[in-house]
């Protein structure tokens, strides 16, 4: 594989599993030294452990992208240890409760938005600071179909996605001339372990849901999210790109 992140120093948040392990791999792979951040220390330990055995580079952070400290902490660690910050990818999420509007959950509209969303500033604001010292750097913020389309039921994890989209177009017009780009990648229902207990009915419902006819891949988003981030994308920035089996085509 192409070592095209060689020197590059990256944080993947929600690298424990799913579309952030296959992110983090891909990043490693490619010649990156990764920062693996996730809530779990088992998960973030497997997934160093991994890339490590396929000679790559990652170093471990447990934390809650919930909490600014923990965020400030992340991003300084990567500084400290692998000495800056270039490529980051702000992919931590939930999907919190399935209820309508005037049913939902308070609890649930906290936590939803407090990961979701504001996990997503923190992670932008720090993120975005520490590659302005290393001369550069570029951000993906992990959004979802569902930051532009909705879906009953889920107006916590929508009303979150969308707010991503414009959090990432601000931030990218506000940092394009300092050399800092920030984009948004759109995934379709992807196999991660959020489809893992699903019902096999509700399975083939989702499947039949993207006119490709299937679900999609975490590695498959990891090549968009990787192809944003290196420098074949240097002219992209405030931009939004689905991975989504052309649901919103629809």
């Amino acid at each position: 594989m192409e070592r095209q992140f060689a020197g590059k120093v990256a944080i993947v948040t929600g690298a424990g599993s799913g579309i952030g392990e296959a992110v983090a791999k891909e990043l490693a792979a490619c010649g990156a030294r990764v920062l693996v951040a996730d809530l779990y220390q088992d998960a973030i330990d497997r997934v160093v452990g991994e890339i490590c055995a396929n000679d790559g580079k990652a170093l471990g952070f447990q934390a809650d992208v919930s909490d600014p400290v923990a965020v400030e902490a992340m991003v300084a660690y990567a500084e400290e240890t692998f000495g800056g910050l270039h490529l980051a990818v702000n992919n931590a999420g939930v999907g919190g409760p399935l209820e309508p509007a005037a049913d939902y959950p308070l609890d649930g509209w906290r936590q939803v938005i407090d990961i979701n969303l504001s996990g997503v500033f923190y992670c932008t604001k720090f993120e975005i600071q520490a590659m302005l010292r290393a001369g550069g750097g570029a951000i993906v913020n992990m959004a979802s179909i569902l930051g532009s389309v909705g879906t009953a039921g889920a107006i916590a994890y929508v009303a979150a996605k969308h707010g991503v989209l414009g959090l990432t177009k601000v931030a990218a017009m506000e940092y394009a001339a300092q050399g800092v780009r920030v984009n948004a990648v759109g995934p379709g229902y992807i196999d991660t372990p959020l489809l893992a207990n699903l019902d096999p009915e509700v399975y083939e419902k989702l499947k039949s849901l993207h006119p490709i006819g299937r679900i999609g891949t975490s590695e498959e988003v990891a090549a968009l999210t990787c192809f944003l981030l290196s420098d074949r994308a240097s002219f992209i920035t405030g931009s939004y790109h689905l991975v989504d089996g052309g649901y919103v085509a629809q």
